[in-house]
């Protein structure tokens, strides 16, 4: 006999209540249980006697297989929602954030504030390719690049922008070979959510996230905190256009040092911004 739908949600609770607090043990439980079934909570409800199929059954085994030793929901149903768009994950790469929507939704009313039009933009470290596809879902008539230094997320990216139905063109590049990045064209705009949480940072951090999520597109040396934005911001100045924009993702506890370094290094008007939770989260600069 196969589980009902209300028992596979009850069997999902509980060994989720075993790591989360009840409400994100129940938001994991309902997303899971939707991906298997395709029931919405309310459906759910009407249909909670109902029994899953013998696929549906394996399913919510792997699921809890998988869940029980710490895997991230989203690698678990290989999808997550960004700017409004289902987009895949896995390992390979980050699972986008909310604080990433808010970059890009920043970066379109900028674009669309200055009435700009063809323009060429590019996303350095692109990982599931969640910035360039909004972006080019937002801005249809931009020219849009993306790189990463991972294969393994260029592949991801790549169905993500095919599943979107958006003409992105990915590359492998790792930003800090200076060789590999003077092949670059000219751009109007450049964006990055780099690497930023400092080594030392590990111990506060969710084990989902430390145990799953893939280290080289979280984490710097604790002695240089700023390489990435060090880096992209050099090569802004070799590659953007004059009046070009740099938009940064940025460390929560690094806004003022982030913001000292691009003035350093001569853009002007660089605004920090906050995110919904009042943190500093990102950052714009004219390179003039």
């Amino acid at each position: 006999m196969f589980s009902t739908v209300q028992s596979a949600f009850a069997q999902l609770l509980t060994l989720l209540q075993r790591q989360y607090d009840e409400r994100e043990a129940g938001n994991i439980a309902h997303m899971t249980l939707e991906h298997i079934t395709g029931l919405s909570k309310l459906d759910r409800i009407v249909y909670k006697d109902r029994e899953l199929t013998a696929e549906q059954d394996q399913q919510l085994a792997a699921a809890l297989l998988s869940l029980g030793h710490g895997y991230p929901v989203h690698y678990v149903i290989g999808r997550n929602w960004f700017y409004g768009m289902e987009l895949l994950v896995d390992q390979r790469v980050l699972i986008p954030r909310p604080e990433t929507e808010e970059l890009v939704e920043w970066m379109v009313k900028e674009v669309k504030t200055a009435g700009s039009k063809a323009l060429r933009i590019i996303d350095i470290g692109t990982g599931s390719g969640c910035i360039p596809i909004a972006l080019k879902k937002e801005l249809p008539y931009a020219t849009v690049h993306a790189i990463d230094i991972s294969e393994g997320a260029l592949e991801v990216a790549r169905e993500n922008a095919r599943l979107q139905q958006v003409p992105v063109e990915f590359a492998q590049v790792n930003v800090l070979d200076a060789q590999a990045t003077a092949a670059l064209p000219a751009f109007d705009i450049i964006v990055s959510n780099p690497p930023y949480i400092l080594e030392a940072e590990k111990a506060e951090m969710m084990p989902q996230v430390v145990n799953f999520e893939p280290s080289i597109a979280l984490f710097v040396p604790d002695n240089d905190a700023l390489l990435f934005y060090r880096t992209i911001a050099q090569l802004a100045l070799q590659k953007l256009v004059n009046g070009g924009k740099l938009f940064f993702e940025i460390n929560e506890a690094k806004g003022p040092e982030t913001v000292a370094l691009l003035t350093s290094l001569g853009f002007t008007r660089v605004t920090l911004k906050q995110d919904i939770f009042g943190k500093d989260r990102m950052v714009m600069a004219i390179k003039d």
